[in-house]
């Protein structure tokens, strides 16, 4: 609103190759939200471009937009995004409901997965019946029952205590090393030494990008 033109994001260049663990930081207003849409293919660029996997996003249709972020990408948010009517398995299962996986298959990959997160015995259970460390752990299982190439996360600690934040951060560290790309936005230092890299972002631009050579394990 108004004559005055703000870009979210201002000449941003930047590569992340496959594997890569990166944490995103940078003060509310910098930039690190679009720019997670942006890789997340929620939002497109107004000028620039993006490649994912060589394709150029901004030439894909809406359908193969969708399609890339139900098997590429998993995405993991601070209000975790459940729905209270459905059980934990349920939650995890709706990526394979749109894939047109069958019931049976359904149930089996998200008791799998699950269990992987440590929440195989919460599986009947609906939101409201569980922690929000567990809660976050049925997102993650979410996330992750499609097997994307890309987990994307934000601030995925923001509404939890400090014990089930590094439990959380210890599934990430897993996940990592089993060969996915994670890409963390945060705003907490101490989550962001998990990243093996640390992009820091003001006003639109990146100030800093930064091997961490010590990340936390």
């Amino acid at each position: 609103m108004g004559e005055e033109i703000i870009r979210a994001l201002n000449g941003v260049t930047l590569n992340i190759k496959r594997n890569e663990y990166v944490a995103l930081m940078g003060p509310s207003g910098s930039g690190k939200s679009t720019l997670m849409n942006i890789l997340g293919c929620l939002d497109t660029p107004t000028s620039g471009s993006y490649q994912l996997n060589n394709q150029q996003v901004a030439d894909l249709t809406d359908n193969e937009l969708a399609e890339i972020r139900n098997i590429e990408i998993g995405f993991v948010f601070q209000t975790f995004n459940l729905l209270p009517r459905l059980t934990s398995w349920e939650n995890v299962a709706l990526p394979l409901v749109y894939a047109g996986v069958s019931r049976k298959k359904r149930y089996d990959r998200s008791l799998d997965i699950l269990t992987m997160v440590g929440l195989g015995d919460r599986s009947d259970h609906r939101p409201n019946e569980l922690s929000g460390g567990q809660r976050q752990r049925v997102a993650i299982a979410r996330a992750l029952i499609n097997t994307p190439s890309i987990i994307l996360a934000d601030e995925p600690t923001g509404n939890l205590d400090t014990k089930t934040s590094h439990e959380i951060m210890d599934i990430f560290t897993d996940i990592h090393n089993k060969g996915n790309t994670v890409i963390l936005v945060t705003h907490e230092e101490d989550v962001a030494q998990h990243a093996h890299r640390i992009i820091r972002l003001r006003d639109g631009k990146i100030e800093r990008d930064e091997i961490n050579p010590n990340p936390i394990k």
